[in-house]
């Protein structure tokens, strides 16, 4: 598999990034699993690091987010894409050995074009907190059809212009697209795990995040700007 523009890519993978050097590589090593050309484009908020140097030596297409938020880079990147399917990933997220395997035979299904389709959410680590995270998380998308953006999401390019794609929201981008997925289309499992590195929940009690989170749902619900939100995610975080 290489990297690399292709007149018609079947899969286009979107990465929206901000100082991911370290990360993306991990990533690519598993996108490099997919067994003929992929399409690979990193779309970013301004990184001061090397990650626009080591997209460009994978062989993944660089652009900068004309707006630095993530909603704004992920609707950019699926823009710009040529595949007849997208799949959303974020860059500190790892997929499974073999991914490819189900994935193109989600692809190859005849009616798949008509569904979204998501990982179970899994975190690295031995800790039992995360493991009942996991449990909370395929509650939530699997039961109740909500799953999150660091769960990846699979796509044909047709169902997600036909939905309006992304809003270029500064947060609650992968809430508010889902929100409108449901409306007249089918939410399916990959039935793979995506997993997300422990490190960055190991200084954060998860109870209490779940809590400020639900709040800052609600408070965008509300109305409130998702510049302010965001200020406060991050907050709450450190």
């Amino acid at each position: 598999m290489a990297f690399g523009p292709n007149s018609s890519p079947v899969l286009s993978v979107v990465i929206p990034t901000l100082n991911e050097a370290n990360q993306l590589p991990l990533l690519f090593a598993d996108l490099h699993q997919w067994p003929s050309q992929i399409e690979v484009l990193i779309v970013d908020a301004g990184s001061s690091d090397k990650t626009k140097k080591v997209a460009q030596l994978s062989g993944a297409r660089f652009f900068r987010s004309p707006s630095p938020n993530r909603g704004a880079q992920l609707r950019e990147g699926a823009s710009l894409a040529s595949g007849a399917w997208l799949l959303f990933l974020h860059a500190d997220c790892r997929l499974p050995k073999k991914w490819y395997l189900r994935v193109k035979k989600i692809i190859k299904s005849p009616i798949a074009d008509q569904k979204a389709w998501f990982f179970d959410f899994r975190i690295k680590g031995e800790r039992i907190d995360y493991r009942l995270l996991e449990i909370a998380v395929h509650i939530r998308s699997a039961i109740a059809k909500r799953p999150y953006g660091d769960q990846g999401l699979l796509i044909s390019k047709h169902l997600y212009n036909s939905l309006g794609g992304f809003s270029p929201i500064h947060i609650m981008e992968d809430i508010d697209f889902i929100q409108r997925i449901k409306c007249i289309a089918p939410l399916k499992r990959i039935a793979m795990p995506i997993y997300t590195d422990g490190r960055k929940w190991a200084n954060v009690n998860i109870i209490i995040q779940a809590i400020r989170n639900a709040r800052l749902r609600r408070r965008w619900r509300r109305g409130e700007p998702t510049s302010t939100l965001l200020k406060e995610y991050y907050k709450g975080k450190g």
